[in-house]
């Protein structure tokens, strides 16, 4: 029987189902009609739980369906859903006895209708990715213990404040911080620009090169990340020598520099825990492998040990070993006597032998031969000196026709550099007469200068002119209160002195002082 017969029947021949005979044979129908579907709608109330599906709605402006993508099927999606998107959500449709609904289960999903902006990212992210800057072969492993880290990000949000707290919780590093605009028109370029010049540090200078660089930022809309989604900051992140921590937003929030980046982090403070490890677990990491270090060491030593005195145990005692030997010795050295004695006889009747066979012709004929030996020797001893006497002879009459062209050669040299010599010496002679006679010139000419200025500035000379000096007491008076203040004045003019004495306005002379004025001062 149809269960979905709308044949009328009666009430008391009706069958009876349970709730979840009912139930699947709804999800049979359902899944049996919609196997595989594509469905267009806005993605609505995005729900995500640790567990890592993905629950969120589908809807246009009269209903809304229900849609789940499975953990596994997520990290396979291109574009992952996000509220306001309007997508194309490819699926198949099931039900949920639990709660008597249906849903859809998407297995891929692409942007319908998302807008230009969206449109954009995805061209862009496509482009990019065909040219393999997203490519794993291509990132680099994160240093497990970087001595410097550089952070790309606002100074002044809370971003930089949890890494470096997180930081500090974690293992205390060395933080470069390159301040950049994390939206807006310019953060694009300031971003790409901060990435180079960390990279454009050289190792050992004055500023240290960072190990790993973090660009981070806070969450928030498509529009305010769109910087980050950049071809220039996308390139900057793939270029990049120094391995690149990305951090943009928050875990639901993806930039193109995610995938350019060696590592993607869900959060800025998520960046600080995978750049550094902890280093109190570090401290008790190495505290336990040195303590399994030393444990191994003893148990191996304790082993290797039992192991030898087990083998010793098995080795015969070193008196057996000598035993053998010793009695081998002195058995030898029973038999060494007589065997000498052998040995003298044998010898013996060898001498006699080979002495029965020596007679006097046979010396005279040795000694003949000997002697042979030696003239022949001796002829071609004489013949090789000679040869050499003669050789030698040669070569020294060859040096001596060469030493007269030689000598002639080094007098000829001699008297050339003794020319020379004479020639700069005359030179030199000259150049001091010449030098001299200038110097006395010259400091003529300075005496000359000085004497005219001395005819001009003389004393006798300046009051030939018309000057006086006037003098009290000796001194020379310079003021005017001085001069009327005095008893007697002395006035030396060109051709003697005026002894005066002051009359109110006027002068009178004075009488002639007891004692000359020796000496006439100084205008200067």
């Amino acid at each position: 029987m149809d269960l979905l017969d709308d044949s009328p029947a009666p009430s008391g021949n009706s069958p009876e189902f349970t709730v979840s005979e009912l139930s699947g044979a709804v999800k049979r129908v359902i899944e049996g009609e919609f196997g595989l579907v594509r469905v267009r709608g806005e993605v609505g109330r995005v729900s995500r739980p640790a567990s890592g599906h993905v629950y969120f709605a589908l809807k246009d402006d009269r209903a809304t369906l229900d849609a789940v993508s499975w953990k596994g099927q997520v990290s396979k999606m291109q574009v992952r859903p996000e509220e306001g998107m309007e997508v194309v959500a490819t699926g198949r449709m099931t039900t949920f006895p639990g709660q008597s609904k249906y849903q859809l289960i998407v297995e891929d999903m692409a942007p319908a209708g998302a807008g230009a902006l969206m449109a954009m990212l995805e061209r862009r992210r496509a482009m990019l990715a065909a040219e393999g800057l997203f490519d794993a072969a291509r990132k680099k492993p994160i240093p497990y213990l970087p001595q410097v880290i550089g952070v790309v990000t606002s100074p002044s949000g809370a971003v930089i404040r949890d890494i470096l707290h997180r930081l500090r919780d974690r293992f205390a590093r060395h933080v470069l911080i390159w301040p950049v605009a994390v939206q807006g028109q310019s953060c694009a370029a300031e971003v790409a620009a901060a990435i180079a010049g960390f990279n454009a540090l050289p190792a050992g200078g004055p500023i240290p090169r960072p190990d790993v660089i973090i660009v981070a930022r806070g969450g928030g809309s498509l529009e305010d990340l769109w910087g980050f989604n950049e071809e220039i900051v996308v390139r900057a992140a793939a270029g990049s020598l120094i391995p690149l921590i990305s951090a943009v937003g928050h875990e639901t929030d993806t930039t193109l520099i995610d995938y350019a980046a060696d590592l993607r982090a869900p959060t800025p403070t998520a960046a600080a825990e995978l750049a550094v490890p902890v280093r109190a677990d570090l401290i008790a990491w190495a505290d336990g492998m040195g303590a399994r270090m030393s444990r191994a060491v003893a148990q191996g030593m304790a082993a290797r040990g039992q192991r030898l005195r087990d083998l010793s145990r098995a080795l015969p005692r070193a008196e057996r070993l000598l035993d053998g030997p010793r009695q081998g010795f002195d058995a030898k050295v029973l038999r060494l006597g007589g065997a000498l004695g052998l040995m003298v006889a044998n010898k013996a009747g060898i001498y006699g032998r080979v002495a029965a066979r020596l007679r006097g012709e046979s010396l005279r004929g040795l000694v003949l031969r000997k002697a042979g030996s030696l003239r022949e020797l001796s002829a071609r001893l004489e013949s090789k000196f000679n040869s050499d006497t003669d050789r030698r002879r040669m070569q020294l009459r060859l040096h001596s026709s060469r030493l007269p062209n030689a000598l002639s050669r080094l007098l000829a040299d001699a008297g050339r550099k003794t020319a020379e010599g004479r020639s700069k010496l005359a030179g030199l002679e000259a150049r001091l007469h010449s030098a001299q006679r200038l110097r006395l010139e010259r400091q003529g000419q300075r005496l000359d200068a000085l004497e005219r200025m001395r005819a001009t500035l003389g004393p006798n000379e300046t009051l030939a002119r018309g000057f006086a000096i006037v003098r009290v007491d000796g001194r020379v008076v310079t003021k005017v209160a001085v001069a009327q203040s005095a008893a007697a004045l002395d006035i030396q003019f060109a051709d003697g002195h005026a002894h005066m004495m002051p009359a109110g306005e006027g002068l009178k002379p004075a009488a002639k002082p007891s004692k000359p004025i020796i000496g006439q001062g100084s205008l200067f």
